[in-house]
């Protein structure tokens, strides 16, 4: 896929948070999502990443620093075939990443569909 401005990618971003699916940030509290151009380790086939503490493991306090959700624009660009699928791919990216919020891992991600 061609090359997209930051300006361009936000819009894309925007449709794809609209439709994510009913319900997947319902439970979502203290979780920031943010894109960057590329992972630190320079990894080419990370689109997205979560970090925090999932859901199951959070203490009764509530005192766990903010989860955060991270995109890679320059992964996801060159992941997709054209805008539509970049929007999918930023659907199931985020979706995937909730799910970690949630306690769920890879494996039972792509056994549903989400990995």
């Amino acid at each position: 896929m061609e090359h997209l401005s930051e300006e361009e990618f936000e819009s894309i971003l925007d449709e794809a948070l609209d439709e994510l699916p009913a319900g997947v940030t319902d439970e979502l509290d203290n979780v920031a999502l943010f894109v960057e151009d590329e992972p630190e380790d320079g990894s080419t086939s990370l689109l997205g990443l979560y970090e925090g503490t999932p859901m199951g493991e959070r203490g009764q306090l509530g005192l766990e620093m903010p989860d955060t959700i991270f995109l890679y624009r320059n992964n996801l660009i060159a992941f997709a075939e054209d805008r539509d699928h970049l929007r999918q791919e930023i659907v199931v990216t985020i979706v995937h990443e909730i799910a970690h919020f949630y306690g769920i891992d890879d494996d039972r991600l792509h056994e549903i569909g989400w990995g």
